[in-house]
């Protein structure tokens, strides 16, 4: 029954596969001749609605390729970044019933108050608000019914066509394979709940020496593997700081001090962090939410991601350029020396200016342009710690314009180089030319 369930999924998947290939096609005649950058454009929004059109498996990868702009340009991670992963609410029976599977009787009455309709419902999981008989307030998050199958049996289809799609010369450098195991183990790690309370008591642990920032608290005896069941936050997500009261430039240091922390000093960081997964209360916190996907950067990368954010900030290209370059996972790079002038040039403008100054997106932007002109690839470890930078800007510039993040982090980069392990071996040599 499984294997035709596959493959019944797989002909509907080809059918509309074909279907937004000629679309697309017929969308790019029309277009008659246009720039690079248009068709580029063209293709990312065509692939964007066809995720969209596959359905919530298909979107969360869609948003891992999004985090990728080192392999990926602008016209791919724009409509890919946008994916959002929103889908119908299950039925509130259904949801009560993963309740009685997954809670005994005496647990399942402690929640005396659930409302039917969901204040969140995404692929995985949908959130309830409920009262507890002690009459706190708490966030019920339930696993849909079905979705470990349905994850099961589309990762299996993914993993098919990566390696179908992995002989083609010029795909190859998306490392497509690897990158749809990396999905699998983040996608397969988010239907155990277990594994998000650990989490987020981690995160907690991190944090509880820190005013002003925090995660939900948990219901230990009502979290299983399929259920949670947290403090519901009162607050405004960071989508809408518009709608924050209080000292709004306060909020921008400690949103900054946040993710510098995660980043530097914990090597612990928020994988799925966006401003809607960022609670801003009125009493001035900012709380973390949605503690599924984490990335745990390895100590022996720790330091030479230090390193390159360092000489970032003495100005020192050269260096950024040889950092990139011999702990890259990958290069293809014909031309070393038009490899550093590029980069070189592309960080030319940036020194000096203040975060209101310059789009630290555009920054790392055209970074990622140079990287992926020279194919020079970028651990992804590190891509993730470059979104939760860029969120970091987001929110701070639109809380306080005049917030410069540099002088924030060097005390952290400062201390990182003192307490980090020594950083793993380069995996190549500059060449010869250059290093002598």
């Amino acid at each position: 029954m499984r294997l035709l369930r596959i493959w019944l999924r797989t002909v509907t998947i080809t059918l509309v596969c074909l279907v937004a290939l000629a679309g697309y096609l017929a969308r790019r005649v029309l277009a008659g001749r246009s720039t690079a950058e248009a068709r580029e454009r063209l293709r990312g929004e065509s692939l964007s609605r066809l995720l969209e059109r596959l359905g919530a498996t298909f979107i969360k990868f869609g948003q891992i390729l999004s985090t990728r702009p080192d392999l990926l340009g602008p016209g791919y991670i724009e409509p890919l970044a946008r994916l959002q992963d929103s889908v119908p609410p299950a039925p509130f029976e259904a949801i009560e019933a993963m309740l009685a599977r997954e809670l005994s009787p005496r647990e399942r009455a402690r929640i005396v108050t659930l409302e039917p309709m969901p204040i969140a419902a995404a692929s995985v999981a949908q959130v309830h608000r409920g009262v507890l008989d002690d009459e706190r307030v708490v966030a019920v998050k339930a696993q849909r019914p079905e979705v470990e199958a349905q994850v099961d049996r589309d990762l299996s289809i993914l993993s098919f066509g990566a390696r179908l799609l992995d002989r083609i010369p010029t795909v190859r450098m998306l490392s497509l394979p690897g990158s749809v195991a990396r999905f699998a183990v983040a996608l397969r790690g988010q239907l155990d709940f277990r594994a998000e309370a650990d989490n987020n008591r981690r995160f907690a642990k991190n944090f509880s020496g820190v005013p002003n920032v925090g995660v939900p608290g948990l219901v230990d005896d009502l979290c299983t593997r399929r259920v949670l069941v947290m403090d519901f936050i009162e607050g405004v997500k960071a989508t809408e700081p518009e709608k924050v009261g209080g000292d709004r430039a306060a909020l921008a240091r400690v949103g900054g001090e946040t993710v510098l922390k995660m980043v530097f000093h914990d090597g612990f960081v928020h994988a799925d962090l966006h401003p809607g997964n960022i609670i801003l209360t009125p009493d001035g916190r900012v709380v973390l939410i949605d503690l599924g996907m984490v990335t745990d950067i390895p100590g022996e990368l720790l330091r030479p991601w230090v390193e390159t954010f360092l000489a970032l900030a003495q100005q020192d290209s050269a260096r950024v350029a040889e950092l990139f370059y011999v702990y890259a996972p990958s290069v293809a790079t014909p031309d070393y020396a038009a490899y550093q002038r590029d980069v070189e040039e592309n960080l030319a403008g940036l020194y000096g200016k203040k975060l209101g100054e310059v789009e630290i997106s555009e920054a790392v932007s055209s970074m990622m342009n140079v990287l992926r002109k020279h194919r020079v690839q970028v651990d992804p470890t590190f891509t993730v710690v470059n979104i939760a930078l860029l969120v970091a800007e987001g929110l701070g510039k639109q809380l306080d314009p005049t917030i410069d993040l540099m002088p924030m982090a060097m005390p952290y980069l400062s201390e990182a180089m003192l307490t980090a392990p020594p950083g793993r071996a380069p995996l190549r040599e500059l060449p010869a030319a250059v290093a002598g």
